[in-house]
């Protein structure tokens, strides 16, 4: 029988080589082609103003905290409220742009709670970093609110996001800047890249710069015809190898044509979990996701949580952990992060297998895994 893992990725094989083929062919893997292609493409799927393809989400939160910070004059040491519960390079990017990250709690959402939000608010407050854990918008638009309220930008880390909606709108039109991953075991894999999109014309246009150290004009528009080439270019600014690939975007691009198709097979994975694990009381408790969410986890807070990983392990059953709270790591530690309310979730947090290879079969497996463990102790 065998192992039933956290995350298997799956490609429409022949038509993304096929994709890839035409890179090969003309002799095009770099920036432009493929990418401006899979920009256009994104923007039209998703209705936001601007997308630009970079190789990480991590290198978007960057971009996106350093030119917020430069348009708006911020100071080094001004504060960007943020989440706890997420991949530390969330939390990282504010650092990059010398900024401090003030960790708000979550809720059972474990989004980040906007009644948190307004008690950490003081005059060096700039922005609001709101994560969508596993691909859910809950407390999106009040958080937005809040922001419009309190003249603070949000930055929207979309990293699970990608095809998440809210009233029928694709997440993102709320935020001055998103951020999504096409990471490899994402929603939309490609192997790794992202893309940003900021709402302002200008911040997408520096970006650009930026993302290719500074130059502004890349080799792809250089090349008015491909074989025909003008060399010469300025470098306005320092910049970053940020750029994404025409190879990573071909497979997104073949990605993103059964983005939807993809989501709604993973709610029906979400919708049979909820059903087998619905006699389990108070021993696991899902996590509840808003309507459009994009389920790119299914996360439960689990009794004994170390303890039963074991077990499910020996099942040959291979769950995670999204996340550790961020304050556990040495240099986010915190002394009063003990006794939060996110500190006690975090430790029951387990995210079951979620990937579009599972059958029903496989998530009876998985639940089985979990009664049989809970059986043991009664």
């Amino acid at each position: 029988m065998e192992n039933i893992q956290l995350f298997v990725p799956t490609y429409r094989i022949d038509e993304t080589l096929a994709e890839i083929r035409e890179c090969l062919q003309i002799g095009w893997t770099g920036l432009g082609f493929k990418t401006d292609k899979f920009e256009k493409a994104w923007v039209e799927f998703t209705g936001l103003r601007h997308a630009h393809f970079i190789n990480s989400a991590t290198a978007g939160l960057h971009l996106a905290v350093e030119l917020l910070g430069e348009q708006g004059g911020w100071k080094p040491g001004d504060e960007i409220i943020t989440t706890p519960i997420t991949f530390v390079s969330t939390n990282h990017a504010i650092l990059y742009a010398g900024f401090t990250p003030v960790f708000a709690d979550i809720d059972e959402s474990l989004n980040i709670s906007p009644g948190s939000i307004e008690q950490l608010i003081t005059d060096r407050t700039r922005a609001v970093m709101f994560v969508g854990m596993g691909g859910n918008p809950h407390h999106l638009r009040a958080v937005m609110q809040i922001c419009r309220n309190r003249n603070l930008k949000l930055i929207l880390d979309a990293a699970h996001m990608a095809g998440a909606r809210i009233g029928g709108f694709h997440v993102g039109i709320e935020a001055d800047v998103t951020v999504f991953s096409f990471q490899a075991v994402k929603n939309l894999p490609t192997g790794d890249s992202g893309m940003a999109c900021f709402a302002d014309a200008a911040l997408d246009t520096e970006a650009r710069k930026r993302s290719w150290l500074g130059i502004n004009k890349n080799t792809f528009q250089r090349t008015a015809q491909l074989g025909s080439y003008r060399w010469e270019y300025d470098v306005e600014t320092v910049g970053y190898k940020y750029n994404g690939s025409s190879i990573m975007a071909a497979i997104g691009l073949v990605a993103l044509r059964y983005l939807d198709q993809d989501n709604a097979y993973r709610r029906q994975i979400a919708a049979w979990y909820d059903e087998l694990l619905a006699p389990m009381g108070g021993n696991v408790t899902p996590v509840q996701h808003d309507p459009g969410s994009s389920r790119h986890l299914y996360q439960v807070f689990a009794k004994e949580r170390d303890a039963l990983m074991v077990t499910m392990n020996a099942a040959g059953v291979y769950p995670g952990v999204h996340y550790k709270d961020n304050r556990m790591y040495r240099m986010y530690e915190r002394p009063d992060a003990d006794q939060s309310s996110t500190r006690k979730l975090s430790e029951q947090l387990v995210s079951l297998p979620m990937h579009l290879r599972l059958s029903y079969a496989d998530v009876q497996r998985v639940v089985s895994s979990i009664f049989a463990f809970y059986a043991r102790k009664e």
